[in-house]
């Protein structure tokens, strides 16, 4: 069993910075993939980054790519997520998840309550 606690979103103005942090539970988290996916208001939830294991490789989607930087630290049991230049369209619930695929939802396992991450024009 994995839990996963987010933190860190907010409200913050088109072209700022915000940095989520994940935290997990649980020995085997440094065996897992993790990944962010978020979840707008009348939307589906859809994936936002994915990170390797080992933190060797990641993984962006086409929106997010070049603005959004994810990473790991497992001595802390920590996934991150620091997103930059944001814009209003990045206004979300945001989600961690731990598992075993790459960018399908339905490969991961244990997933966080979420953190709302707001964005203003």
């Amino acid at each position: 069993q994995v839990q996963l606690v987010e933190s860190g979103g907010g409200l913050v103005q088109a072209g700022g910075s915000l940095r989520l942090s994940c935290a997990a539970s649980g020995r085997t988290f440094s065996s897992y993939r993790m990944g962010w996916f978020r979840q707008a208001p009348g939307k589906e939830r859809e994936f936002v980054a994915a990170i390797s294991w080992s933190g060797s490789s990641t993984y962006y989607a086409d929106s997010v790519k070049g603005r959004f930087t994810i990473s790991r630290d497992n001595a802390k049991n920590t996934v991150y997520l620091q997103m930059n230049s944001l814009k209003p369209e990045d206004t979300a619930v945001y989600y961690c998840a731990a598992g075993r695929g790459r960018i399908n939802l339905l490969e991961y396992d244990y997933w966080g309550q979420g953190t709302q991450v707001t964005v203003s024009s």
